[in-house]
């Protein structure tokens, strides 16, 4: 897996005119090629006088998912330029759909490239990008009398608290990066007095 990766902090939309065509571009992050098309299938369904809805997805850690459509522009004038602009801002788990209103004024197949994907790149930059890391999924179980300062010990050293679970004892589930385990094992053991439990999970990413 990828130590990290960068990802669109939320959806939205950024719109530009050239020469009397508007372009809105409209983002969101997501996790699977089925969430991409979609959220592709609902901007086109908000917007149906527009004449192209083009669009370009990267999906993966790794971004070995990439995926781009022209919808009818000159070939390889706006579906590429898009997903060239994501994988040059290196952003994962995100879709692009721009939508053009064509303003009567013919741009060229240079003219659709710098729009196209020049309007990503003002979104993203409107958007803002998030980094998420790499963590190894741990869980505690400790003893009620101690569960409390554990927890918030935790919360204020800034480890990633994802689940606290009550029963005859408290699990409470944290992310931690692999280069941290050790030295959290110590820490564990010296404010528990050697009672709690550490139990090793899977992987998964979380914000950096």
């Amino acid at each position: 897996m990828q130590e990290q990766y960068r990802t669109l902090a939320r959806e939205g939309v950024h719109e530009i005119e050239i020469n009397k065509s508007r372009f809105l571009c409209a983002l969101a992050p997501v996790a699977t090629e089925a969430e991409a098309q979609d959220f592709i299938a609902r901007i086109r369904k908000e917007h149906p006088t527009a004449r192209h809805h083009c669009f370009a997805y990267v999906l993966g850690a790794d971004g070995g998912i990439q995926k781009a459509s022209d919808d009818g522009e000159p070939g390889g004038t706006a579906g590429v330029p898009m997903l060239q602009m994501l994988v040059r801002r290196e952003v994962r788990y995100v879709v692009a759909v721009v939508t053009r209103w064509f303003g009567g004024v013919k741009l060229g197949a240079g003219g659709l490239i710098r729009a196209y994907g020049g309007v990503v790149g003002e979104a993203l930059d409107a958007l803002g990008t998030v980094t998420r890391q790499r963590f190894r999924l741990v869980t505690v179980t400790v003893d009620h009398q101690r569960a409390g300062r554990v927890e918030n010990d935790l919360r204020t050293t800034g480890r990633a608290v994802r689940e606290v679970t009550y029963g005859a004892e408290v699990r409470i589930e944290i992310g931690l990066p692999e280069a941290g385990l050790e030295a959290f094992r110590a820490w564990l053991a010296d404010t528990t007095a050697g009672t709690a439990r550490l139990e090793l999970g899977g992987e998964a990413y979380g914000d950096l």
